[in-house]
């Protein structure tokens, strides 16, 4: 079978996915095995033992978003990418997507409200100010959405009816870059969970309960067909291996509300046994196939043309 190839999965509390996706991969067989990546300070231009690694919490620990730049110049197959995570932002990708032909709410960055110490007024100069808090309603309009451009989890969510309830919000976020975007008065809600850019399962999700349900039939053959064609061309374009994407359906179309999620939820209990079981496999079958066969990750980067392989 040739040399065997490593994965290696970094991870944080989650309790359900890694042992299932260890086991996945380590079962089949394959010329590949898993297992937990052991990190402890990395050299410069550090060899990386692993042929694909499998990242589910940089975005909380910096050494690991440093360690899988360095595995990525190294060859190693990164799911997801770091250099395209750590560029991205949520009202970038509203952008992009509406310039992709593809349904968004309108959206608005706002600036911060507070700022480190250290930054003055002087710091501050091109900035306007007051807000134009109700040409910016105008634009969005009521109900909206706060939220931090760079967040997830639900985290620094505000729901908002009035202007007067926006100002209160926007006062309690700090020095947080938050964006305010049109609340979608949706006739149905939709999860996808995404694998390898193409590998699209549309689940119908309850956002106020926060609960997937099994559904084979919520959604019709045209609708469905929609929304797996927008969240495959939305993981192609932010080059996503591993995402949720969120739809709020309305009349028929699918707006796009969230769609940077590069370490989804997998945990059994929230996602149901049965997606559970589908996407333990969708990431073995990934993680393989890139081990043996890896796409041209690197190429995306302009500096790989300066390497000499």
């Amino acid at each position: 079978m040739g040399e065997v190839k490593k994965v290696g999965l970094i991870v944080g509390r989650e309790w359900s996915f890694p042992p299932a996706f260890l086991e996945e991969v380590n079962g089949r067989d394959a010329g590949v095995v898993a297992e937990y990546a052991q990190l402890g300070g990395t050299r410069m231009n550090e060899p990386c033992q692993y042929a694909v690694l499998v990242d589910r919490i940089s975005h909380e620990i910096p050494y690991y978003r440093a360690y899988l730049k360095n595995a990525m110049l190294q060859g190693a197959y990164c799911i997801n990418n770091p250099f395209w995570w750590s560029a991205d932002d949520k009202f970038f990708g509203a952008s992009l997507i509406t310039r992709l032909g593809l349904a968004s709410p309108k959206t608005m960055v706002l600036p911060s409200k507070s700022y480190v110490p250290g930054v003055v007024s002087e710091s501050l100069r091109n900035l306007i100010y007051p807000l134009d808090w109700q040409g910016i309603v105008d634009y969005v309009g009521l109900p909206a959405i706060l939220k931090d451009a760079w967040g997830g989890g639900w985290k620094n969510v505000y729901k908002v009816d009035t202007l007067d309830e926006l100002v209160h919000a926007y006062d309690q976020t700090g020095s947080l870059c938050m964006v305010l975007q049109e609340f979608i008065e949706y006739d149905q809600f939709v999860r996808c969970i995404c694998v390898g850019q193409e590998h699209i399962m549309p689940i119908r999700y309850d956002p106020g309960q926060r609960r997937y349900h099994v559904d084979h039939t919520h959604l019709s053959p045209e609708l469905g067909e929609r929304i797996i064609h927008d969240a495959r061309l939305i993981n192609q374009v932010m080059g996503y291996d591993m995402n949720s994407i969120e739809f709020a359906v309305k009349e028929d179309v699918p707006y796009a509300i969230d769609f940077m999620n590069p370490a989804p939820d997998m945990d059994i209990n929230s996602i149901t046994p049965h997606y559970f079981q589908w996407v333990v496999k969708a990431m073995a079958e990934l993680c393989i196939e890139m081990a043996h066969n890896p796409k041209a990750q690197r190429v995306e980067q302009r500096w790989a043309r300066f390497l000499n392989e």
